[in-house]
Parts: C-alpha cells; structure tokens; sequence
C-alpha cells in the first residue's frame, strides 16, 4: 500500500517487541503491574497514532513552548512534588504518578533540535555553542538540584547529538579524564594519583614541546588544568564523604562488593547478580525463576527487570534482548543520518542517545559494572511515565522519518 511506504517497518516492529517482552516479564513478576503496563502501552500506542496522523511541523513549531513546559514541570516538583525512595521527582494523582523529567528530555530533544537547525546556528561561535549548552544546562540544573543523578547522566545524551554536528571530541576526553581521576583516587592513595598526572603532562609535554605555542594563555591553561586534576585527586575522598550515606556507599559497592553492603545499599545489586547467575544457559523457565518469585530483588519490575529476564531467560535470551537493544538503537542512528532535515537528523540522534545512555546505565547497575542511580530500561521497567515518554520520542522520531521519505526535498 502506497500510504506505508517511508514508515520503518524494522524499527517499529523491534518497539512493539520491546514493549510485548517486557510486559510478559512485569507480568511474572507481578501479575496486577503486568496488567498496569498493557494498559499503559494501549495508551501509547493511541498517543502514538494521534502523533503519526497528525503534521510533523507541529513538533519543529512547538519546540519551544514544549521546552518551556517540561521545564516548569520540573520546577513545579519542589513545592508540589511527592517524595519516593529518597527523591521527590514525582507528581502523585491519585494511584497514578508521574516523573516530568521523563518528558523533560522530549523537550529538550525538541528544543536543541530547532535551535541547531536554524540558519544562524554555528557551534564555531561561541553565542550559538552557550545557547545549544544553555538549553541543555537549564533542566539538567534543576534536575540534579532535586537530586536526581541518575536522571541528570542521561542529559550527557544530548552532547552526542551535538558532536554529530560539530561539537568538539576534546570535551568528551576532558570529561572522561576528570571522571577517570576520580573513581581512580577513591581505590588508591591520591598522592600516587597526582604523581602520576605529574609524570604524565610531563611526558605529553616533552613530546610535543617543539609544536606547542609558549604564550601566557597556554602555560596558564596547562598550568590550571595540572592543578586542577591534582586538587580533584587529593579532593575525590573528601567529595565521597560529603555525599549522602545511600549515594556513598553505591559508589563504594564498586570497590569493596556487594556483600560489604548486603544489608543496605548492596542488597539489589547482589540478589540481582544471583538471579541472572542462576539462569544458566537457557534460563529456567518463565515464572519459574526462584529469586523473582521470591522477590528477593526489590524494584525488580523497575530498575532491576533485567534480572528477571536473566533468571528466567538465561543467558541465551538476555543475549537476544541486548541484540535487539543493540540493532534497534543503532537503526535510529542508521535513519537520523539519512534524514534531509537538520531538524529530524539533530532529534534523531538526541533520541538514540538518551536509549543509549538509559540501556548503558541501566544493565551496567544491575551487572554491578555502574554505581545503583535509578535508571528504567527503556521500554522495559514498570511505569506509565517512562514508557509513555518513550513511545512518544519513539512516535515523533517515526513520524519525522515518514514524512521525510515522502517529501519532494
């Protein structure tokens, strides 16, 4: 039929099978939240099919007054949010809640994706990178002034759309070097830390002496950014022990195990390493896996449904879950770079990434591999407030690519 063709049968299908697995598996861990989430994905397949039917401009014109909303929502969480496990990053209506930052992040897709598409947009000036970092600065600030870590990692998202479109790599190596020096300090004497930063720039320095510029802005620069590694060294330790007791010790769960912690913050992770240990190969059945039924694993039907999948799936069906992860992501990125409009291609990739870094983050905390931060499996953890925000990402980004096969550009 002529009215299907530009609509990506491949990427849709992988979303539909996303959804229906995770379902089955919410619903063997718990049979009324499995019923709550086919009810949450009938209504994002309505939303969806409102969005598809409707014009794809409406979402490159309402960029911004979307942004706007999602971040007001997010303000509107200090006097009128509800406290849940520690953190008060929802709104409750009756039995039903809902997380805004979830919805935030379509915003801030939506907004840097207008402002990077416009005719003035040039990430050489600085005006157009301080606006393109604003837009992404503004509800990430208020994200983690909630506190939500979790939530604010995930906006480092957006710096891969940005990338695509010209952004530096140097900001990521920095970024990863003052991460690295950090956890690094925690596990060893920071002193040796700071020796070796010393005897490292040192090296760099000896072997590019010849072509680098001795002015006073670049000693300054190599000077500050020596001193400042070493001050984050000998400063990691005392960073640690400022944190919240709960933050603190998933941080250290990294480096002194799980059982140090069993009766606390290492409770999760180690019930959630015995479930998807115990599936073996082939797994043992579904809604025959001891530790889910059990439920041993608390949030296991939110932040830790991996660990039902490994019980009961082993490790032959949690390998076929990852592939699917895996080519479904990469099938997003596949279209965002075939796209004729810099619009569609910048929200392409702003929606890939944020599936890249929950999907990352996530199995990365249920493996023990990444500090407990609360972050849903896309598609996958129990919630109407992540998976509507999801299928909606989901249903824009189809939406755009459809129109953009059947254009005449």
């Amino acid at each position: 039929m002529k009215w299907t063709e530009g609509i990506d049968k491949l990427g849709l299908g992988l979303y539909f099978l996303l959804c229906i697995f995770a379902i089955a598996n919410i619903y063997s861990v718990d049979q009324k939240l499995g019923e709550k989430q086919l009810m949450f994905f009938c209504i994002s397949v309505f939303v969806g099919l409102i969005i598809f039917v409707g014009r794809s401009k409406f979402f490159e014109n309402m960029a911004g007054i979307i942004y706007i909303g999602g971040v007001l929502l997010l303000i509107g969480l200090f006097p009128f949010g509800k406290e849940i496990l520690g953190q008060k990053n929802w709104y409750k209506f009756g039995s039903f809640t809902m997380q805004p930052v979830e919805f935030a992040k379509i915003g801030t897709a939506l907004m840097l994706a207008n402002y990077v598409s416009g005719p003035d947009f040039n990430l050489k000036n600085r005006k157009s990178l301080l606006t393109a970092l604003g837009i992404i600065g503004i509800p990430a600030v208020v994200v983690l002034a909630i506190p939500d870590v979790g939530s604010m990692l995930v906006f480092i998202a957006f710096f891969i759309a940005l990338y695509r479109e010209g952004l530096s790599g140097l900001l990521f190596g920095i970024g990863f070097i003052f991460a690295s020096v950090f956890l690094i300090a925690l596990a060893i004497p920071p002193v040796y830390v700071a020796v070796a930063i010393l005897v490292i720039a040192g090296v760099l320095i000896a072997m590019n002496y010849h072509r680098m510029s001795w002015d006073v802005i670049s000693i300054s620069g190599i000077s500050g950014s020596i001193l400042l590694l070493c001050g984050l060294a000998f400063g990691s330790p005392y960073i640690l022990e400022k944190l919240p007791k709960h933050q603190r010790e998933r941080i250290e769960v990294l480096y002194k195990g799980e059982k140090a912690f069993r009766d606390t913050s290492g409770y999760n992770l180690l019930y959630s390493k015995t479930a998807i240990g115990s599936g073996g190969l082939t797994g043992k059945g579904y809604r025959e896996g001891s530790v889910t039924q059990g439920k041993f694993v608390p949030e296991q039907e939110t932040d830790y449904i991996f660990c039902t999948v490994g019980e009961e799936w082993g490790f032959i069906g949690s390998a076929v879950l990852i592939l699917c992860y895996m080519v479904y992501i990469g099938r997003i990125y596949y279209l965002a770079e075939r796209q004729k409009s810099a619009f569609n291609r910048v929200f392409g990739y702003c929606f890939a990434s944020i599936l890249l870094m929950h999907f990352s983050i996530n199995l990365g905390m249920v493996m023990g591999l990444f500090p407990t931060v609360g972050i849903p499996l896309p598609y996958f953890s129990y919630g109407g407030s992540s998976l509507l925000a999801f299928s909606i990402m989901t249903f824009i980004f189809f939406k755009l690519n459809y129109s953009d096969k059947n254009s005449l550009v």
